[in-house]
């Protein structure tokens, strides 16, 4: 059965569609739907417009593949504003459907079901899923057993905490401080200091990935289950937060949408990787996106 997935976060929202677990169509729009909810509580008018434009793409290409079954997860951003009726309303008018705002548990569990499928590593796995808004910290083996949403993302500490461009020391000091203090509330609660793997997802983790690997372009297929030092990625976060936003862009396997936040997405797995005294992450380039496809399958 052909079905479509849509995720929707914080900085961006993403179409797959697949028949019988194989990839039909991938799609990736950096769309910054969270862009201020931090500081006014509120979806911005021309976020939402934003989202709309890419969602009537994706509409259209659900609709000319076929599928089945749609179904569409709004994340951190979503949850949090106080007009989310409208970003829902909008929704239904685009796409037809009603759009889920799932819970942090949620999000973490559908992460969790697409992080570990076809995943060769000895568990118990920590599976770590950096977004715009939020991270997730999920704990299991072929299920989860531990679960938790804490609200540390690569846009809301960037707008939070680092507004020069390179970020200040300062600014870099009162962003890791944030950051340690809900990164060991997690581990905490989730029993991750007693896991065998770390796992990470999303476009922040993937990018630090391909750096680390110095690959002369995004490659999805070398990137997917690499796994790279904490050495490594403490070097690449030192060099991300030391760069301007026009050094980030000059990178080549960075994502333009991504310039601007991937020093805190980076400075976060960072500082999981040294609470959790974890050596290596294993990259997954597999996440929420493809639990939601597992999901309605």
């Amino acid at each position: 059965m052909r079905v479509a997935a849509i995720d929707c976060g914080t900085n961006s929202i993403r179409l797959l569609i697949s028949e019988d677990g194989r990839d039909v169509a991938r799609r990736m729009e950096i769309v910054r739907l969270g862009e201020g909810v931090d500081r006014t509580g509120m979806l911005a008018p021309a976020a939402i417009e934003r989202t709309r434009r890419a969602l009537e793409g994706y509409a259209a290409e659900i609709r000319d593949s076929g599928a089945e079954r749609v179904r569409m997860c709004a994340t951190s951003a979503s949850r949090d504003a106080s007009n989310a009726a409208d970003f829902r309303a909008m929704v239904r008018a685009v796409l037809g459907v009603e759009p889920e705002v799932i819970s942090g548990d949620e999000e973490a569990r559908l992460s969790f079901a697409g992080a570990v499928q076809g995943l060769d590593a000895e568990p118990p796995y920590l599976v770590v899923d950096i977004g715009g808004g939020s991270t997730e910290f999920v704990v299991g083996s072929g299920s989860v057993e531990h679960a938790i949403s804490m609200d540390i993302g690569c846009v809301r500490m960037t707008e939070r905490h680092l507004h020069s461009d390179p970020p200040t020391a300062a600014e870099i000091a009162a962003a890791e401080q944030d950051v340690t203090k809900a990164v060991d509330t997690a581990l905490r609660k989730v029993s991750g200091h007693g896991t065998a793997t770390l796992v990470g997802l999303a476009g922040s983790v993937t990018t630090v990935a391909a750096l680390a690997l110095r690959l002369p372009e995004y490659d999805s297929a070398r990137i997917h289950h690499a796994r790279v030092s904490a050495d490594e990625v403490a070097k690449v976060t030192s060099d991300l937060l030391g760069a301007t936003v026009a050094d980030r862009l000059d990178l080549p396997v960075m994502h333009p949408g991504r310039a601007d936040v991937i020093g805190a997405g980076a400075l976060i797995l960072r500082i999981i990787m040294e609470r959790a005294r974890k050596t290596s992450v294993v990259a997954s380039e597999h996440d929420i996106l493809d639990g939601i496809a597992f999901s309605i399958a």
